[in-house]
């Protein structure tokens, strides 16, 4: 029983450091919280309760709506940028096939498979640029 304890406990040592790291982060945040709002001035009035945008004064309601093509140009711009995401674990494989002639998993991946499967997927992220393209969401007039 006292052996399996230790064995428990052995296999957790790794994850010590990130409790540690987590509970240090945690209470620092609070006795920052905590210490500015004890020393901190406190300064209250009609001025400083209005609503503050970049100091420019309030010019509508926030809950005013946007036009769509806000929209739209956002989700283009998180849509390419997470698929950019997906080269990085690609490009060291791909850099171990072409230049260590390696080949990649239990199939035996080549430099060319690999080469074919990113030209795919350039491919299908052209053709969803050209979709947007064609409906016309580049354009601001």
């Amino acid at each position: 029983m006292a052996a399996d304890r230790t064995l428990v406990l052995a296999s957790m040592e790794p994850y010590g450091a990130i409790l540690l790291l987590i509970t240090v982060a945690t209470a620092a945040a609070l006795g920052i919280c905590v210490i500015t709002h004890f020393i901190g001035p406190s300064r209250k009035g009609r001025v400083k309760d209005e609503t503050y945008e970049s100091g420019m004064p309030l010019v509508s309601d926030a809950r005013r709506r946007f036009n769509i093509r806000f929209y739209i140009v956002a989700m283009l711009f998180l849509l390419f940028d997470v698929e950019v995401v997906f080269l990085w674990p690609w490009a060291p494989v791909f850099y171990k096939a072409a230049v260590g002639g390696e080949t990649i998993g239990p199939l035996g991946v080549g430099r060319g498979f690999l080469l074919i499967e990113i030209a795919v997927f350039f491919a299908i992220l052209l053709v969803g640029y050209v979709y947007a393209w064609k409906k016309g969401v580049f354009r601001w007039n």
